[in-house]
Formats: C-alpha cells, sequence, structure tokens
C-alpha cells in the first residue's frame, strides 16, 4: 500500500494541513511514500518542481497491481499519476478534500468527475457530498468520512475548564479579504449582549469596522501557523459560517457548505471547543446529532440562543466535545474511512 507525498507551501493554509493529515494516518495503517519527503517550500516555482520529480520518482518504483492512495486535488499531476498507476494495474482510492465544480470554481462537471471518478474507490466529506456523486451517476464505491481530523501530538488544554460567564467568547479561524467572511464586521451591528469575536487568521483589515474599535465586539487576534494555532485559540465556542450575509450562508461560497466539512469545525474540535454552524450546512448534522454545538439559520438570533443556554447544556457539550478531540487529534477519521475503503477494494 503506497502514497506519494508532496510538497505543501504555506504552514498558514488548512487545505495543506488537511493533506498532511491523511498521510500521517496512511503511515500509520502501514502505508509507505514512494515520493520525496513532504515539504513546506513556500515559492511556488520551486514546490512544483521538486514535485514533479518526486512523483515521477514515485510512479517508477510503484510496484505492479499494488494500492495507492490519492488525494484530490492533486492540482498539474493528478491525470500523470492515474495514467501510470493505471499501466500498472494499480488500486486506486482518493480522498476528496474539495469539489471546485461545487465551489463554484469550474462550470465542467463531466471534466471534474472524471478527475476524481477514475479510482476504485473514493471517500468523501459527508452524507450529502456522497449523495451528489450518486446524483451524477458514480458507481465506484462511496466511503463516508464524517470529519476531518486534525491530527496534534499534544492535546490543547487551553479550554479544558468550563467558565460561566456572561459573555461568551466565540473564535472565527480562517483568512480575511477573499470575501468568504464579510459578514463579520456586521455583528458589531446585530444584538450582541451574549458574546465577543475573537479573529484568528491572515488578511486583516481593521478599516472595515462598522463602529469605532473601542465600542466593537471583534476582537482580532493575531495570525498562526496551522500546527500551533490549535493552541493559541482561547474562547467558549468555534463559529462556521461562510459568505456576505449574517442571515444566511449565500452565494458559491453558502452552496458549498451544503456539501463541504469545513477543516475548521476539526480545528475547533481539537481546541475543545463546541462549534456554531449554518444548519443548513452538512457538517450541521454531525455537531448537532452528537450534541457538540447549535445550528443557527440566522445569526442575528445566536444572541436568544446564547442566553437561552443552561449552564448544563454548555457542559455536556464540553463533555461531547472532549471525546471527539480524541479521535480528531489522533487521525481517527480518516484512519476509519481509509479501512472501508480497503474493504471495499478487498470486495471488488
Amino acid at each position: 500500500m503506497y502514497y506519494i507525498s508532496r510538497n505543501y507551501k504555506s504552514l498558514f493554509n488548512a487545505a495543506g494541513k488537511a493533506k498532511t493529515d491523511c498521510e500521517f494516518t496512511l503511515r500509520k495503517l502501514g502505508f509507505k511514500n514512494l515520493g520525496f519527503k513532504q515539504s513546506s517550500i513556500p515559492s511556488s516555482a520551486v514546490g512544483t518542481i521538486k514535485n514533479f520529480f518526486g512523483i515521477t520518482m514515485a510512479l517508477l518504483r510503484l510496484p505492479f497491481k499494488s494500492v495507492l492512495c490519492t488525494q484530490y486535488p492533486n492540482n498539474k499531476f493528478r491525470k500523470y499519476i492515474l495514467f501510470f498507476a493505471k499501466l500498472k494495474r494499480c488500486k486506486i482510492i482518493t480522498i476528496v478534500h474539495d469539489v471546485r465544480v461545487l465551489k463554484g470554481r469550474v462550470k465542467d462537471i463531466e471534466k471534474e468527475l472524471s478527475k476524481i471518478v477514475c479510482s476504485d474507490v473514493i471517500i468523501v466529506h459527508n452524507e450529502s457530498m456522497k449523495a451528489w456523486f450518486l446524483e451524477q451517476g458514480t458507481t465506484i464505491p462511496i466511503v463516508v468520512l464524517g470529519i476531518f481530523d486534525y491530527v496534534s501530538e499534544e492535546r490543547p488544554l487551553q479550554n479544558k475548564d468550563v467558565n460561566q460567564s456572561d459573555v461568551y467568547n466565540i473564535a472565527y479561524a480562517g483568512g480575511f479579504g477573499d470575501g468568504k467572511n464579510a459578514y463579520i464586521f456586521d455583528f458589531d451591528i446585530l444584538d450582541h449582549s451574549k458574546y465577543n469575536l475573537k479573529l484568528y487568521g491572515i488578511g486583516f483589515d481593521a478599516s472595515k469596522r462598522k463602529v469605532n474599535e473601542d465600542e466593537s465586539i471583534i476582537h482580532y487576534q493575531g495570525a498562526f501557523p496551522s500546527d500551533q494555532i490549535a493552541y493559541k485559540i482561547e474562547a467558549d465556542f468555534g463559529l462556521v459560517w461562510d459568505g456576505i450575509s449574517t442571515e444566511s450562508c449565500s452565494g458559491d461560497l453558502g452552496e458549498y457548505l451544503k456539501y463541504n466539512n469545513p477543516h475548521k469545525t476539526s480545528l475547533y474540535l481539537l481546541c475543545g471547543l463546541p462549534v456554531i454552524v449554518w444548519d443548513k450546512a452538512a457538517i450541521a448534522s454531525f455537531i448537532v446529532e452528537n450534541n457538540l454545538g447549535i445550528g443557527v439559520a440566522n445569526l442575528k438570533d445566536l444572541n436568544a440562543i446564547l442566553e437561552n443556554l443552561s449552564e448544563e447544556d454548555y457542559k455536556l457539550m464540553k463533555s461531547n466535545v472532549q471525546a471527539v478531540q480524541e479521535k480528531v487529534m489522533n487521525g481517527k477519521f480518516v484512519e476509519a474511512a481509509v479501512t472501508k475503503a480497503l474493504e471495499e477494494l478487498n470486495n471488488q
């Protein structure tokens, strides 16, 4: 059983963290890396050259009729990898991280599907994403992940205690400035007597505030690499919400939440935080059914929801989060999904 590691250029990029975490779990399951050692060279040009030579070496070393686990998207090299893997009659597992047509990044559904389903089994985020693939006529086995892991050698302990207070601190982690979270500044003009907001990520622009800073509930905490941020976030909840509006997760990014498992959800759970999530997001069922947080239809309702949250309810959420925290930090969700995918291969 094999995989091919590559260069992941940004230490601040959650997408890179998700893929390196998958590699951690694959190694634990006995998969061997045929490529160069995992790296984080920031230069796109140097990284691309390194990836090309590492992947080429890996494909030459790839044994006939073996199992190759790939991750999608793989940018420039997916066709290259699949061509040689098929030539060597290998079985292919694909862990799907992003479906760009659902994200609104590309329009050609058939073209993107052809890059993904030319596998022997695929692992997708959740039941909603699985249903979408089935609607497109996908016939290969589909394994549902449930939630991504956020692997960590040490358990973050800064949010372990339950400190009941009149005002909750809500953390939001993510890059700013691309329209993904333009709604953030509207929190200052909503009813917010029960909460403050603590922001973590690159690109924060304080000039976009709608009130003076000393009147604002929005407190920028800085940006940290993806392997350090879990030890920096101090809050009572984590927020999963995308788009330009507090009324709903709108536009392409809002639509994508109906299929996507945002990696920040896993980060919050690793931090020991219950999650506040848009109630129509695909991940909402996982959060609400396991009592790991709160589903919200409209952020204007959040203050009233928190006012009615009892101390006992919050403590129970925290307790449930701690159980999931253990799984997330040790890669257990990807481990279970890949194990299931291997079973599917054995049945073929």
